[in-house]
């Protein structure tokens, strides 16, 4: 990724008309834009593009991993991108891979030391990140948001069909 994927858009370009038809969901899709576009650019300090870090965070939760599992654990990601982060995890040094002891034909990604070491800092970054997001947002309103997301959330599970 280039380091253009993660400059800030300027306003002109993600606000739309509020007489647009589907006015919620392009404010949706603005926000995650922004949300991804930031979080980039902390994890940039790090040396991680967004989503390694939520593999990273599935190995540190439930340890070693074969690939077909953190495909599962990571919402059903195309087998490829999976292949591709952990190729990139791995050159990085972050994550290694080891046979399966349960079978010798499979193989387990587990996270290296250098990986382990990193853990904490990821935690720091998605707190600021977390941060940033709810800037100005007292606790009611974030636990409203909190319950409104997951509402959406359920909503969408039932409108999407089996990935």
């Amino acid at each position: 990724m280039t380091g253009a994927e993660y400059q800030c858009p300027n306003e002109a370009t993600t606000t739309t008309d509020s007489g647009t038809c589907g006015e919620i969901s392009h404010a949706i899709a603005r926000v995650s834009k922004l949300h991804r576009i930031t979080a980039g650019q902390l994890l940039r300090r790090l040396g991680l593009y967004p989503g390694q870090e939520l593999l990273m965070m599935a190995l540190w939760e439930h340890g070693p991993q074969r690939q077909s599992e953190l495909i599962k654990l990571m919402g059903g990601l195309d087998p490829s991108t999976v292949t591709r982060m952990v190729q990139r995890l791995e050159q990085a040094g972050l994550v290694g891979r080891q046979p399966d002891p349960a079978d010798r034909r499979a193989v387990m990604v587990k996270t290296t030391e250098q990986g382990e070491a990193l853990r904490g800092e990821v935690a720091e970054v998605w707190q600021e990140l977390e941060n940033a997001t709810l800037a100005g947002l007292g606790d009611h309103d974030r636990a409203e948001l909190s319950r409104l997301l997951g509402l959406l959330e359920t909503n969408l599970h039932g409108a999407c069909r089996p990935c």
